[in-house]
């Protein structure tokens, strides 16, 4: 792939990926004063309902997203997904380790408030 229509994925994917993070953003907004508006609210119910940390609640979620690329990688000598399809699985596993930064980054921050 030459550089042009590499940097035509990049900022494609840079693009559709702020589009979803801030459509999933609105979502949450809707029910804020239910949710105390956290971006995380269903990374952290998993958490509680599973007894295990947010981080491996997200992973566990991520990895039906991973199963899914991992199939149609499978299957691509059979049948070619669409452009859409690629997008979407993509973008999916993308946003989820977005996410996983951002928990990690607040977590790591909150532990170094506790030290002081």
């Amino acid at each position: 792939m030459h550089s042009e229509a590499f940097e035509a994925v990049l900022d494609r994917r840079l693009s559709l990926t702020r589009q979803v993070l801030a459509l999933k953003r609105k979502e949450y907004a809707g029910n804020e004063l239910r949710l105390g508006y956290d971006r995380l609210h269903n990374f952290n119910r998993a958490a509680s309902m599973l007894s295990c940390s947010r981080e491996k609640a997200l992973i566990g979620m991520l990895s039906k997203h991973l199963v899914s690329i991992l199939d149609i990688v499978d299957d691509l000598d059979i049948k070619f997904p669409s452009v859409e399809m690629i997008e979407e699985k993509i973008g999916d596993a993308i946003n989820y380790l977005i996410l996983l930064e951002a928990m990690m980054k607040e977590d790591g921050a909150q532990r170094k408030e506790s030290l002081c």
